[in-house]
């Protein structure tokens, strides 16, 4: 299926973000309990609990919705949004599930993300006749997703649709055109990922089988492409390339890489006073074919394209293809736990964290969050605080296994602001 190349992209999260609980569950024992009739509160439809708290309480109002993990959010898994997914075949028989309930932890799921871009990906496979929701689900659900829902829904990926499903977008009998142009089928895996990392994304094994099967029973000559294997960088390439290789490619040995100079120097000039700067969004055309300029060993000059989010687009994207985090994999936990240092050490503690980094990651951090303080002291006029800014550079860091909880989000965040902050103290 070809994807719209008007899509608009970018990884613009918003502060409302930056404190949320944990909404995906690991496999834990099933607890029998009362089932909950009375009607959701508002203060029932809070997804927020405990900090650093694994799981919802298996008491909480939607511990029954959320055990099943049909929903799930992707704290970097698209290449540009987040994203947040449905996975179908883990959906229970309809007389076991109660469908309104899961609408609404649904809405409050999404109620972290509508402020900015996001994708929603639907995995069709496993959705059987007994676990199928009614139509009148169906236009209830529409009905509850008002504007501030679908206004920044970048896309929505059906992956395996069947006929059915598509016969009933088809008429369409309660979905706006403007909503159904969104609207995007995906008939494999790979073709997902033109737009979404999908060794990112906790696809179902039968899903992965499915599509296995699907491919299988294609003649060869009809089979789509398979995603390229990881191969050794090519000679001039950038993005995916470790900050040590390219200190070692440099003629000067700079720890900087080319790329975070180039945007950073181009948005220190035409960007400090742009209002929104790193939380709106570039065509996706337009950054890949950045990113192909710069992998071919050609010289960018963003002042010939005058496009400051396109520069701040390129270099979100550069620090979120790294192999690995800026801020290292080895200062995951320390920093994702930082909040439990004394608020009179947190300076000392920081401090050192920084220093043990790589010479190329410590140089490279210093230099960008140099860059993001002079942002933040015009945010009278950009509106991009500390505070805000921490939120839309997510991707300094990430878990190892690719599968960055959202429990782990808010900590992140956290330190980034203190970083930011205290950045005088920290970078002497």
């Amino acid at each position: 299926t070809a994807m719209s190349s008007e899509l608009l992209v970018d990884l613009s999260e918003d502060p409302a973000t930056a404190q949320l609980g944990q909404l995906t569950l690991a496999t834990i024992e099933d607890r029998e309990w009362p089932a909950d009739e009375s009607p959701l509160s508002k203060s029932d439809t809070d997804l927020s609990h405990e900090p650093g708290s694994p799981h919802l309480p298996w008491d909480h109002p939607f511990y029954d919705i959320a055990r099943h993990q049909i929903i799930e959010v992707a704290g970097q898994a698209s290449l540009f949004t987040r994203s947040a997914i449905i996975n179908g075949s883990r959906m229970p028989p309809q007389h076991q599930l109660d469908h309104h309930k899961l609408l609404m932890y649904l809405k409050g799921t999404l109620d972290q993300y509508v402020e900015s871009d996001y994708t929603l990906i639907f995995f069709h496979h496993g959705v059987t006749s007994e676990k199928k929701p009614s139509l009148g689900w169906l236009r209830e659900a529409y009905r509850e997703f008002d504007r501030k829902y679908k206004k920044n829904i970048k896309a929505l990926y059906i992956v395996h649709p069947t006929m059915f499903i598509k016969t009933l977008i088809l008429f369409k009998p309660f979905i706006s055109f403007k909503f159904g142009r969104k609207i995007n089928y995906v008939s494999y895996l790979s073709e997902l990922e033109d737009v979404v990392k999908c060794d990112q994304l906790l696809i179902p094994a039968p899903v992965k089988e499915y599509d296995k099967k699907l491919r299988a029973s294609m003649k060869p000559s009809s089979q789509p492409p398979m995603s390229p294997p990881h191969s050794p960088p090519l000679p001039n390439q950038v993005f995916g390339v470790s900050l040590q290789l390219l200190r070692h490619r440099s003629s000067d040995d700079d720890c900087v890489p080319v790329v975070m100079r180039d945007t950073i120097c181009f948005l220190s000039e035409q960007g400090l006073e742009i209002e929104g700067i790193f939380r709106r969004s570039a065509n996706v055309t337009l950054v890949k074919e950045i990113q192909h300029r710069y992998n071919s060993g050609e010289t960018v000059q963003f002042s010939e394209t005058e496009d400051v989010h396109l520069a701040a687009v390129i270099l979100k994207t550069f620090l979120r293809e790294l192999p690995e985090p800026l801020l290292t994999y080895k200062l995951y936990n320390d920093i994702v736990n930082f909040s439990s240092v004394p608020s009179d050490s947190q300076v000392t503690a920081m401090k050192a964290l920084v220093e043990s980094l790589p010479e190329e990651n410590y140089e490279s951090l210093r230099y960008l969050i140099t860059f993001l303080v002079q942002v933040s002291d015009n945010s009278e006029r950009n509106k991009m605080t500390n505070s805000n800014l921490a939120v839309v550079f997510p991707n300094l860091l990430w878990g190892q296994d690719n599968a960055m909880t959202l429990s782990a989000i808010g900590p992140i965040n956290n330190f980034t602001r203190t970083l930011l902050d205290q950045h005088h103290l920290v970078f002497p």
